[in-house]
């Protein structure tokens, strides 16, 4: 039988503390959901030590998930790996990952460490968080910039104290895939105690070559690989889970592996991704792109419509794409609406279809057709809901290209109805505004976008707002036909985002 190849996703780890991709506790719960669904291996989910907040998102999470590995980050420090083993202790099968810094510049400018340190300390490191859990992964932090010697003697020596698994990420993205082939089989050669772990890599994408260094990897004995969906990550990101799993799932006469993920949630995954961060894949982006099975040039279209595998390599299908289209409109009852859920693989509770068959109504209202991707707006954005500290009852604007946009914007909150009229620099501008008089906070409008959910004159409006608030960025979503209603609701959901997050902190605390 072909080796196997563990996928460790760490989305929610190195991907969520990427700029703009940050989440909340209920949005990590639903991706943490899905990449159970997607079978990854191990879920890396989350960074105990680095707050209150993220412990309990990890412990959150743990508690959840049964059938991957839940791991949790921690530096080789005490207290460190005590918080990250209070983090996944529930879990069914959980994982403390430890990492140190092993290259001439790191522990000379930033650890500020001897080599033999570094060393002692790694493996007194190991064995603490080997009291705890048996599942144990170390990391050497740039290990493509540290020496083979020094490596081979840390990696002897965390293996004798109960390491399990041995990363030897491209932290910095330096590396290129023969000289990691290269460097790894001198590594396993002059490290025979390798012979008995998980040889794991973890490659950033800094030169573009993340994924081509994973598969080089795979070729040199390396059995689990650290990505993300979607790429995200540090910097220019980390290899994709998507393009690893699909390039070795799409050409087996080269890479006779086998992994555990199921290809058809790829999809679903990297849309949800999106949906959740408000940061979305280029349109040529591989496997996931919304150009990847499209075709506009006649030679290709002619070539498609006789043979499908003229110009795709694999099918639409095999990444959970589909090319049916069951179309809802307003005519359509709660039985048909609920049948497609299920078949998109959604599993509501009555109140929770109640609530998306009423927002699908008022949609269909709208609508001439309601499409797949409408109803993942819908549902996501509702099971990834916050408390509506304040929710919008109505709004006003005055706008044109002679006269000074004004709105005026009517919030209930716990304290009654409040109504505030602002000005701004068009319509937009004007109404957020309006609601800042509302909360009362002076906030930083980070970034905005707007974007059409399906085709037509009549589709949904999706609008994105980052708001950033000590150093905090609250991402918002807001959905209508009307595309400033859209913008309106997306700035009130990040409001209350933040609302939320405050006054988890202060439970926490």
């Amino acid at each position: 039988m072909s080796q196997l190849i563990r996928i460790f996703d760490t989305t929610l780890r190195d991907g969520e503390q990427s700029p703009g991709c940050s989440m909340n506790l209920k949005e990590k719960l639903q991706m943490a959901k899905q990449l159970e669904r997607m079978k990854v291996d191990i879920i890396e989910a989350g960074f105990a030590a680095a707050s209150p907040g993220d412990l309990n998102a990890i412990k959150e999470i743990a508690s959840i998930i049964t059938n991957s590995t839940v791991a949790s980050l921690a530096r080789t420090d005490k207290g460190d790996i005590d918080k990250a083993y209070e983090s996944i202790r529930e879990a069914v099968s959980p994982r403390i990952h430890t990492f140190i810094a092993t290259s001439p510049i790191h522990m000379s400018y930033k650890l500020k460490m001897a080599p033999e340190d570094v060393i002692d300390k790694a493996e007194e490191m190991v064995k603490h968080a080997k009291k705890y859990v048996s599942d144990i992964e170390f990391s050497a932090e740039d290990a493509t910039r540290s020496e083979i010697d020094f490596l081979s003697k840390i990696f002897t020596r965390v293996i004798r104290a109960g390491a399990t698994t041995i990363n030897i990420p491209d932290t910095v993205g330096y590396t290129t895939p023969d000289e990691y082939y290269e460097f790894l089989m001198a590594l396993r050669n002059q490290c025979p105690a390798l012979d008995k772990v998980v040889i794991s890599v973890h490659c950033h994408n800094d030169l573009g070559l993340g994924v081509a260094n994973s598969l080089a990897a795979i070729r040199a004995g390396a059995t689990q690989i650290e990505c993300a969906v979607n790429g995200i990550g540090e910097r220019a990101g980390n290899a994709a889970l998507e393009e690893i799993v699909m390039a070795i799932n799409t050409r087996r006469d080269r890479y006779d592996y086998r992994f555990n993920v199921d290809t058809t949630q790829i999809m679903r995954s990297s849309e949800l991704l999106t949906s959740i961060t408000g940061v979305k894949v280029q349109p040529n982006k591989a496997i996931v792109g919304a150009n990847a099975f499209a075709h506009e040039s006649g030679i290709h279209q002619h070539g498609v419509l006789n043979n499908k595998s003229t110009y795709e390599i694999m099918t639409p299908e095999s990444i959970g794409l589909s090319q049916n289209k069951l179309v809802l409109g307003k005519h359509s009852g709660r039985h048909a609406f609920n049948d497609k859920l299920v078949t998109m693989g959604y599993k509501l509770s009555q109140d929770e279809l109640n609530e998306a068959f009423a927002k699908f109504k008022e949609i269909a209202d709208k609508k001439k057709e309601v499409y797949d991707r409408d109803l993942d707006a819908i549902v996501s954005r509702q099971k990834m809901a916050v408390k509506d500290t304040f929710v919008l009852e109505r709004f006003v604007i005055n706008s044109g290209n002679t006269i000074t946009s004004t709105a005026s914007v009517m919030i209930r909150s716990e304290a009654g109805i409040i109504e505030e009229v602002a000005s701004g620099d068009g319509p937009i501008d004007a109404a957020f505004k309006a609601i800042e008089k509302i909360v009362g906070k002076t906030l930083k409008l980070e970034d905005y976008s707007l974007n059409s959910i399906t085709e037509g004159e009549d589709a949904l409006g999706d609008a994105t707002v980052k708001l950033r608030e000590n150093g905090n960025v609250y991402i918002g979503r807001g959905l209508s036909t009307d595309v400033i209603e859209a913008s309106v609701r997306a700035y009130v959901n990040a409001v209350n985002k933040m609302i939320e997050q405050e006054e988890q902190n202060k439970e926490a605390i």
